[in-house]
């Protein structure tokens, strides 16, 4: 299967009060059309920094990205911006995601506009069915978007970030926040959306149990570096690795705590 997004030998250092942190270390993996790559491992461990290196908001100080078989770090100004449309990514924190006076219409409006999607004269029923494949009603286009609890907030960001139709979606720990009934919403229209249109997916999360719902493959990091790779259902039943190990007894743990119907998203 032909690749949509090809790392190879990124890294990434910070030096912070004269303290330098490999925060990503030599870390390569692909994946495909319509896939789904959770990067999974505890706090810390560079999983943030990848996804944000991967979508150019931080620049890597080594390796290549290759995405719709292009070079990724070779391009700038215009072509970037144009190609940006392709790659969207979908964060943790709605609060800080959005313009607190704005409406939902106008989050939605905007990349549509910036990167001409649809005509202005059709913008407004691009946006109801656009709110209405994130399972909310037409009409929340006109309320504030600070106005909406935390699910509905998370799936106007996942609205925005489909209008631009892209190829490739990245979530960083964007279900992490809601509660288990919300996240479990939320993870099916996500693979309800990646059946119907071929998304791929680039998904965060240092919860193993939200890996394993939605991911085709997982990437378990430690310590900036890709301690294990593989199939998800593979690593979730015999994991090699003492981080992935660690991960799985964690949620095992949470299930005996709180009873199964709590332990699964």
């Amino acid at each position: 299967m032909p690749q949509l997004l090809s790392i190879e030998g990124l890294s990434k250092t910070y030096t912070t009060q004269g303290r330098l942190t490999h925060a990503v270390r030599d870390v390569s993996f692909s994946l495909a059309q319509g896939e789904t790559l959770g990067l999974a491992g505890p706090s810390g461990c560079g999983k943030s920094s990848l996804a944000r290196l991967v979508m150019r908001l931080i620049e890597p100080d080594a390796g290549s990205i290759r995405f719709q078989d292009q070079n990724w770090l070779a391009l700038s100004g215009p072509p970037l911006r144009h190609a940006r449309r392709h790659m969207q990514m979908v964060f943790q924190d709605t609060h800080a995601a959005f313009n607190p006076r704005s409406t939902v219409g106008t989050v939605i409006n905007e990349p549509l506009r910036i990167h001409h999607i649809t005509p202005p004269k059709d913008r407004p029923a691009e946006i109801a069915r656009l709110l209405e494949r994130v399972g909310l009603p037409g009409d929340v286009a006109s309320r504030p978007v600070l106005e909406l609890s935390g699910g509905q907030r998370q799936r106007v960001a996942i609205a925005r970030a489909l209008s631009t139709r892209p190829a490739l979606l990245v979530m960083d720990e964007a279900v992490s926040a809601l509660d288990v009934s919300v996240r479990a919403k939320v993870l099916d229209l996500i693979v309800s959306i990646q059946r119907q249109t071929g998304l791929a997916c680039l998904f965060v999360s240092h919860d193993i149990a939200v890996i394993r719902a939605v991911c085709h493959r997982v990437a378990i990091m430690e310590a900036g570096s890709i301690v294990e790779y593989g199939e998800t259902q593979r690593i979730v039943s015999a994991p090699q690795s003492e981080t992935a190990q660690r991960l799985i007894a964690a949620t095992q743990t949470l299930r005996n705590h709180r009873g199964p119907d709590h332990a699964q998203p």
